[in-house]
């Protein structure tokens, strides 16, 4: 094949899944695409055992996300918010219009329990206030009160300094690329995770993948 040809067709590709992206990114999107075809496994001094790839970002988002937690919990001491999940669940209900206390858990992606523990005790020191759902009387409404919203601002301006901090070594590109790959992830799986709550790992593979999890995934 034309190498112009060639070149425009995987920028066919590249465009159809990412309409956002720029001339940069189709670059890094190219390289990195080579590379993959090249090899589906990773293999660092950190992890010396060879992984997939798809095993290596799993790994390393987990490690990203745990060292979030310990530098969140220095961010929000003092501010009366106790950790990086009540920040979230309070960001859920301002950013709602009285929302029902299911629909900031969920939204937070919180197990119910979890939830509402937190939303009972953002209740007790008053961060929150609920009021009766007009449309279900089963139901409770929640908002942020005025000492709540003061707190929130306390946080918000720690967490963007934390924000700052955990994401310093990177360009403005790389940032822009990094949101776009995984916004993916994030909005294909937020949709997902409350209806496979109920069902056995192996029906959600099957689900999300389109084959059993005990049959090896073909590698293209």
């Amino acid at each position: 094949m034309n190498k112009a040809v060639e070149l425009i067709t995987e920028w066919g590709k590249f465009d159809g899944r990412h309409p956002n992206g720029s001339v940069e990114d189709f670059c890094r999107y190219y390289l990195m695409d080579k590379a993959e075809k090249e090899s589906n496994t990773w293999q660092s001094e950190k992890w010396p055992a060879p992984v997939t790839l798809d095993f290596a970002l799993m790994r390393l988002i987990g490690r990203v996300g745990k060292l979030h937690t310990i530098y969140s919990t220095s961010a929000t001491e003092g501010t009366g918010i106790n950790s990086s999940d009540e920040f979230s669940l309070l960001n859920a209900i301002q950013c709602s219009n009285l929302p029902r206390k299911t629909e900031a858990i969920y939204t937070s992606l919180f197990e119910l329990s979890t939830g509402t523990d937190m939303l009972n005790r953002l209740k007790k020191i008053g961060f929150i206030s609920e009021q009766d759902d007009k449309e279900d009387r089963r139901s409770k409404r929640i908002q942020i009160t005025p000492k709540g919203q003061k707190a929130l601002a306390v946080c918000r301006k720690r967490m963007g300094q934390l924000a700052e901090m955990e994401f310093y070594d990177l360009t403005g590109d790389e940032k822009r690329w990094c949101l776009q790959l995984l916004g993916r992830i994030d909005d294909k799986f937020s949709k997902l995770w409350l209806s496979h709550k109920a069902k056995p790992f192996e029906e959600i593979y099957k689900e999300v993948i389109g084959e059993p999890a005990s049959k090896e995934k073909k590698k293209s």
